[in-house]
């Protein structure tokens, strides 16, 4: 068991008294952001403070009440952190959902939370509120006109006055540290979602926890680029925290997200491993597309990096050949491709909410971009343990926060207590996933190494047994498989089955290249092409080689499509939900494990 160590920072108590503190010195370009034609906007210290009140004011005016609770239904803009800490200033509860979440979920979290106002993006999405959840709640539209705008809910607050725009400090009893902040729904793999109730306290401790550390690193004014969902937990507390260190924070989206990242140039960024995956895949179908010299030397020097970093990950010595390689690929590609993709400024990147391969991971520091992967649930505010760049163990999630303790159970489980662990699931008051003591259980399986680090093995519930009596890990199968830049996606599955079969989406725009295909052929006729199937299987096989002889693929399945958030096959942060993927395709699966497998 790892002991705590009491944190020195004098922590703020509340979120409160973060947002306020770091809002209190004067500086341009706290928050920026690129609005869909238009141009960039930028909002100093003072703006962000003055609208963050204006939205607090206008809630109570409103009739929002402390510990009320108020939704946010939108992609990512200032606007939606504007309101997020004024639902908090408002001593209110603050909860986020996906832009993209299912019309049924959005009923059921408005219904189970009794949410009563909604901020969302345009009038469209205000009526199709209504149209689920009735007209009785009231829905603030980022884009819309008239009285139920932001701006004129901004604004209306303002012309009552400095007297209405009082901090919740100023009610009796204050906010502290153990009231909620955020109920936080699950998106979930499986199921029903699950509101996640975080607490001032669970939050500020793991922004602290997770980001003063990065002081000397990190300067105030630094570029931070945000592209993932602030409806997460994840992105949600590194907007905090880049607010802590008083950085410029840049709010993007993903289909904007290259040519963002291109013009702001950032220190430091946090992503998901599929947009590791889909940048690497990117350079490369970009490099054979080119042809010539260029389609040889990109995948050489991008092997090169990774060889390289991997000899020192593993405390080996290049040796002459790979280090002359390397110098070679460093010259002539990698120090080009940071600039192409708006990364030469950066200090580190960093990766969470699932796997990253440790392939990929050493690609990108191979190139001189160090990646930082961590390990946390929304249950954990999040962050549980991440990687310092001054001492990265490559496949591993880092070591445990300074006030956050992990054990290993005798089962493999991994546990976790500290103040950043939530209160509890809203309304499930016998969901408890506590043992004795008050370790959470996390349901991710792993291991402690004699340094500290932690590795993720994979989720308890997601390893499965063959009938040969072998217990499988599907995590590391399929990290195995990704090693090949012609697999996009890969699900292994095979419980109660002779042996694991993979369903795989390749890497389209690189299948295509690869054999001559025109951009607009659709993905079921490559799925269906011989050739295609035959180059993927060699893939497999060969990235699998090194594995146990049980845990080899003896089948691969070709998607007809990428696996998608719009068809409910992927999380909003782009897992697999492996569950309704299984379910979708049983009639291929079955079909393979009747077929005759690889040899």
């Amino acid at each position: 068991m790892r002991s705590v160590h009491a944190y020195d920072v004098n922590r703020p108590a509340t979120l409160i008294d973060l947002i306020s503190d770091a809002l209190a010195t004067p500086r341009e370009g706290v928050l920026e952001e690129r609005l869909p034609g238009r141009a960039w906007e930028s909002l100093a210290a003072q703006c962000v403070r003055e609208r963050v009140d204006a939205v607090a004011s206008a809630l109570r005016n409103a009739g929002i009440a402390r510990g009320d609770r108020v939704g946010i239904f939108a992609q990512n803009r200032v606007d939606w952190l504007v309101c997020d800490y004024g639902i908090l200033f408002a001593g209110a509860v603050s909860v986020p959902m996906y832009a993209t979440l299912a019309d049924d979920q959005v009923a059921f979290i408005v219904g189970e939370a009794g949410i009563r106002l909604m901020f969302v993006e345009t009038p469209a999405q205000a009526e199709k509120l209504h149209a689920l959840c009735g007209t009785s709640i009231r829905a603030i539209t980022f884009d819309g006109e008239g009285d139920d705008s932001l701006q004129r809910f901004e604004a209306g607050s303002a012309a009552r006055g400095a007297g209405a725009r009082r901090a919740p400090h100023d009610a009796s009893p204050p906010v502290g540290a153990d009231d909620l902040a955020l109920l936080m729904y699950t998106s979930g793999t499986t199921g029903e979602p699950k509101g996640v109730m975080l607490t001032h306290g669970n939050l500020v401790s793991n922004v602290v926890a997770a980001f003063a550390p990065e002081r000397g690193e990190l300067q105030p004014g630094d570029v931070a680029f945000s592209v993932l969902p602030f409806a997460h937990v994840y992105e949600h507390t590194n907007a905090l925290g880049f607010l802590l260190l008083r950085l410029t924070h840049v709010v993007s989206v993903p289909d904007r997200l290259l040519d963002d990242i291109r013009e702001a140039r950032p220190r430091v960024a946090a992503f998901v491993p599929r947009i590791f995956e889909r940048v690497l895949t990117g350079v490369l179908a970009r490099a054979r597309a080119d042809g010539g010299l260029r389609a040889q030397l990109v995948p050489w020097a991008l092997a090169a990096a990774r060889q390289h970093a991997r000899a020192h990950a593993d405390g080996r010595s290049p040796g002459p050949f790979l280090a002359l390689r390397f110098a070679l690929a460093r010259a002539l590609v990698l120090r080009k491709l940071k600039a192409a993709l708006g990364l030469e400024r950066i200090g580190h990147l960093v990766s969470g909410s699932a796997p990253l391969p440790r392939d990929t991971a050493l690609t990108f520091a191979g190139a001189g971009i160090p990646v930082c992967e961590g390990y946390g649930l929304t249950e954990t505010s999040p962050v549980v343990s991440v990687n310092r760049t001054a001492a990265i163990r490559y496949g591993s999630v880092g070591k445990p926060l300074a006030d956050v303790e992990v054990r290993i159970a005798d089962d493999g489980e991994i546990l976790v207590r500290g103040p950043n662990v939530m209160r509890g699931y809203y309304r499930r008051e016998t969901d408890v996933p506590f043992v004795d003591g008050g370790w959470f259980c996390t349901g991710d399986i792993g291991r402690l190494d004699a340094d500290g680090y932690l590795w993720i093995v994979d989720r308890k519930k997601d390893l499965f047994k063959t009938t040969g009596g072998k217990w499988i890990s599907p995590a590391r199968i399929e990290a195995a498989i990704k090693r090949s830049p012609y697999v996009g996606q890969a699900v292994v599955v095979g419980a109660n089955r002779p042996h694991p079969t993979a369903l795989i989406a390749p890497a389209w725009d690189l299948v295509r290249r690869e054999f001559a295909l025109p951009e607009d052929t659709a993905t079921g006729r490559i799925a269906a092409r011989d050739d295609v199937r035959g180059r993927i299987e060699a893939e497999v096989v060969r990235a699998t080689a090194e594995l146990a002889p049980h845990e080899q693929v003896r089948r691969v399945i070709l998607l007809p499509r990428d696996l998608t958030l719009e068809d409910g096959e992927l999380s909003p942060t782009l897992k697999i939900k492996r569950r309704i993927v299984e379910a979708r395709y049983a009639g291929l699966i079955e079909a393979a494990f009747a077929a005759v497998s690889l040899p």
